[in-house]
């Protein structure tokens, strides 16, 4: 009987797939055969053994399955040349490739979709590119080793070997890898080895490097430059670690703890920025038989490990606080918990070395051995300000404004006895604002989140008081925020239309009874009725803030009626024996310097005002030393400015001149800029060193020509210039000041004047003109700069002069940066800022006279560079605005200070020829008048 048709249906469709399996089968076989006999003719020499005559599969190195299937081929360490054909992956049973160790050469063939293999060994090769997708597919990979192909052509880390995630160890160091690591080690959780050594990669550790099973990661040796970056914090989750090799990269940031890392033995981290202080888990690890940290920037006590840890040579750099085991002094200890809580910013750890922060420590200003000043303003901090700070018990202010810094204040600081300033100002601080004394000056704007209801409740300058400070009769605001009544806000807009019209009153009846009155009057000396001095008594400003000052002197003198005289504008004589009272009797504790003229004194007065007393001894008697006390005293009542220091009165006693100036409380510009460690301030941060230009620029411009005369200072220098507690600047000394009538025209005078400071042509010929004084503002511009003095006599000579120095830095910009005070720290806008003042440093000080600007350019070059002071408004920076938070007083002295604008100047090109300047004579005093050249 014959079978069913269905039946024999399913034979014919049985043998017809048989045919077609026997049919691929037999063209697989063949395409391995045809894949070997091309591979055979690449390879130069041909490997033992591979010969047409017999089949591939017996050929040596190479493994077929039962099927004749190539799975391995093996030629590892044969000195082949040649390159391997692009179709390998046609092989789609291979499981191990082997050819390490050879000189092959050429685009490295595709491996993509070979789902079987497990094993590639191509290391210590010539290849000289990967295809693109070359891993893609390796599903069964475990073992991928590249090293040693230096000449591939620059490629990036292959993320798709995410879908291998059998692969256990993975090694393509030396292989030109560039750019960072994808953040793709998440799913390969078999990782345990990890080599990319000596390879040009950059960035952050991968977030998918937490918690893996890694046990061995390389990374070291990153060249050209490169290397990766950031903190080495992931390292703590990684607790499978046995070997760490970070050798030679830029990690940054702390060691962190390691104590979860049971099993490592070997960690390498030489040749990084790591800061902060090795971790005592770090030196306890049990495991640990071998580390390496010499050349960061590690801090605190120098490392002690175990008997059984070898550790490398610490020869490199570091900044342990001593170079043998043992704890560090405890204002290290507390300075570096203050950087702990920055991270340890590496701008810290490089200057904070050795174990005397007193000493040449960056942003730290001690008195007497004692911290009195951290300024870290400015320097692109993170992190939160350490309660640490609490423990600077001598500190006295604190400058943590224009940085990052998140968090709360801690209320640790309110604990600081002797604080003065606090300022917090423009970082990202929130929570409530701990109570401070009220005698802190307390700046926390720019803080939105910072305050008792999340508001910018500190944008002041004055701590916050407790609710029980406000006056009885203020009004209060309630929990809800709410803001001020209606009412209230009408009586505050009656008060001030009442302020402005008193103001205005006061101010008409001050200019009419001026008009009256004589410009001319007459003085009798208050000692001994002798003689008359008659002076142009033109009204002086009070706009020195000391509004009260002659009233004062007045009523401290009002027991004789001779003691003192007031004239127009506020200039009064005083008599010796109020000055004397002053002054404690010229009390040498109340000496603020000395100079050629003599000495000047520091008085308070009864109503606590500070007045600055300058007493010239030895004044020859006769009618040449009165006509320059007259001289000087007349400039002064002639000239009115915010940038000049205020004359009050004057005395005459015998052989004796004595004049009384308003008081600056911050002293000199040389004592902040050259000598502020010996005198416990910070350093002047570069917005302040521009700003003071400025000050002094506006104030020499009125000088020149804004005045109703002209006048040349002859002796403007960093000792010359005045701060008030704000750090704004006046010009004083006006002694030597000439009158330039036209402001053009040279005057022949004596010599006169600071050496370092006295321009080419004045000192050669005597001859000056307004651009002696353009000269010498120049000089005071590369001293702001550099933080170095006009004439140094420690330094070599060719480094001495600083003009001479300074213009031949100028030549090439790029040498700028490295010639500028190292306690600035400028970022990139700043840089563009020093450049800026720089170039004008070097046309005031051109060796001709005609090649300098004048005084008005010069405000008009700074004024960009300056961030504008409050009040900004047009009229209140022209003085005629009113500001209805001063007292009357204050407004009409706000008047009565208009400064006046800056003159235009068109540039003349900038003379690359050096300064002559003269040496300095021996035997010649640093600075002389005229009195000394008669």
């Amino acid at each position: 009987m014959s079978p069913p048709k269905s039946k024999l249906k399913t034979l014919v469709s049985l043998s017809k797939l048989f045919l077609s399996f026997s049919l691929l089968l037999h063209t697989a076989i063949a395409d391995d055969g045809v894949f070997m006999s091309k591979l055979a003719k690449s390879l130069s020499p041909t490997p033992s053994g591979w010969t047409t005559a017999s089949s591939f599969c017996s050929w040596n190195g190479v493994k077929c399955d039962d099927s004749n299937r190539v799975t391995s081929i093996n030629v590892a360490s044969k000195s082949l040349t040649g390159t391997i054909p692009s179709d390998l992956n046609s092989l789609s049973e291979l499981t191990t490739v082997s050819f390490q160790s050879n000189s092959l050469a050429g685009a490295l063939p595709s491996l993509a979709n070979l789902s079987n293999l497990q094993s590639v060994f191509l290391s210590s090769n010539n290849f000289t590119s990967i295809p693109d997708g070359c891993f893609q597919g390796l599903t069964s990979l475990q073992k991928l080793s590249m090293t040693g192909n230096t000449n591939l052509k620059p490629w990036t880390f292959p993320a798709e070997l995410t879908q291998s995630l059998n692969l256990v160890e993975l090694d393509l160091g030396q292989t030109n890898l560039i750019g960072s690591l994808p953040d793709i080690f998440a799913p390969l959780f078999s990782l345990q080895k990890l080599r990319l050594s000596y390879n040009n990669l950059t960035g952050d550790l991968p977030n998918s490097f937490s918690g893996s099973g890694i046990q061995n990661l390389w990374l070291n040796n990153q060249q050209d430059g490169s290397g990766f970056t950031g903190s080495l914090d992931l390292l703590s989750t990684m607790s499978h670690l046995t070997q760490v090799w970070f050798q030679k990269n830029k990690f940054t940031g702390p060691i962190p703890d390691l104590s979860n890392c049971t099993n490592l033995f070997d960690l390498q981290l030489r040749d990084n920025q790591l800061t902060g202080v090795v971790p005592h888990s770090l030196m306890s690890l049990a495991s640990l038989t071998n580390v390496s940290l010499d050349n960061n920037n590690l801090q605190g006590p120098f490392p002690s490990f175990g008997k059984g840890v070898e550790v490398a040579p610490n020869d490199g750099i570091n900044s342990f606080c001593k170079d043998t085991p043992g704890p560090c002094d405890p204002r290290v200890t507390t300075l570096l918990d203050v950087a702990a809580g920055f991270g340890y910013p590496l701008q810290l750890a490089s200057s904070w070395k050795g174990n005397d922060p007193c000493l040449d420590w960056s942003f730290v200003v001690c008195s007497g051995g004692k911290i009195i000043t951290v300024n870290l303003a400015k320097q692109k901090l993170n992190g939160t300000i350490s309660p640490a700070f609490g423990n600077l018990t001598d500190l006295r202010n604190l400058y943590l404004g224009g940085n990052n810094l998140s968090g709360s204040i801690p209320g640790s600081l309110t604990g600081l006895t002797q604080l003065e300033v606090l300022d917090v100002s423009s970082n990202n601080l929130s929570g409530e604002i701990p109570k401070f004394s009220n005698k802190v000056k307390f700046n926390s704007a720019g803080n939105v989140l910072l305050g008792p209801s999340g508001g910018d409740k500190g944008s002041g300058t004055t701590p916050p008081k407790s609710p029980g400070d406000a006056p009885s009769g203020s009004p209060s605001r309630k929990s809800g925020g709410s803001s001020l009544s209606p009412a209230w806000i009408a009586g505050i807009a009656v008060i001030a239309v009442f302020f402005v019209a008193v103001v205005l009153f006061v101010f008409c009846k001050c200019y009419t009874k001026n008009r009256r009155h004589g410009e001319f009057g007459r003085v009798n000396n208050p000692e001994n009725g002798k003689g008359e001095v008659k002076l142009d008594v033109m009204s002086v400003s009070n706009s020195n803030g000391y509004g009260g000052v002659p009233s004062e002197l007045q009523s401290q003198g009002s027991e004789r009626s001779d003691n003192l005289q007031v004239f127009e504008g506020g200039n009064v004589t005083i008599s010796i024996q109020v000055l004397r009272q002053v002054t404690g009797n010229f009390s040498a504790d109340n000496i603020l310097g000395r100079g050629g003229f003599g000495v000047v004194y520091k008085g308070e007065l009864h109503d606590g005002t500070k007045i600055a007393v300058k007493r010239m001894e030895s004044v020859a008697v006769g009618t040449k030393g009165l006509n320059e006390f007259q001289a000087e005293i007349a400039v002064l009542t002639k000239v009115r400015h915010r940038h000049l220091v205020a004359l009050l009165g004057f005395c005459i006693n015998g052989n004796e001149r004595l004049l009384v100036y308003e008081y600056m409380p911050q002293g000199t510009l040389t004592q902040h800029l050259f000598d502020w460690g010996e005198n416990g301030c910070a350093p002047l941060t570069w917005k302040q060193r521009v700003a003071i230009a400025l000050d002094v620029a506006r104030g020499v411009e009125y000088l020149h020509s804004l005045a109703q005369q002209s006048f040349i200072h002859r002796d403007l220098k960093p000792s010359n210039i005045l701060l008030g507690d704000d750090m704004r600047a006046k010009v004083a000394d006006f002694g030597l000041v000439k009158n330039a009538p036209d402001g053009k025209y040279s005057v022949e005078t004596r010599l006169a004047g600071t050496f370092g400071y006295l321009a080419p042509e004045y000192a050669a010929t005597g001859r000056v003109t307004t651009k002696v004084d353009v000269y010498a503002f120049g000089v005071v511009l590369m001293e702001l700069i550099t933080g170095r003095r006009a004439l140094d006599d420690t330094m070599p000579d060719e480094r001495s002069h600083l003009v001479s120095w300074f213009r031949r830095v100028q030549v090439n910009k790029e040498n700028i940066p490295k010639a500028i005070d190292q306690t600035l720290n400028p970022d990139e806008e700043t840089m563009e800022s020093i450049y800026k003042v720089a170039e004008l440093a070097g046309h005031c000080t051109a060796r001709e006279p005609y090649q300098r600007p004048d005084m008005g350019h010069a405000v008009n070059v700074l004024v960009p560079l300056v961030e504008q002071w409050k009040p900004t408004s047009h009229e209140e920076e022209d003085g005629y605005g009113i500001d209805l938070h001063m007292s009357l007083p204050q407004a009409l002295q706000r008047w009565q200070a208009n400064e006046g604008t800056s003159t235009m100047f068109n540039d003349t090109s900038f003379s690359q020829t050096q300064s002559s300047i003269p040496a300095k004579p021996s035997g010649f005093a640093d600075s002389f008048d005229s009195m000394d050249c008669r």
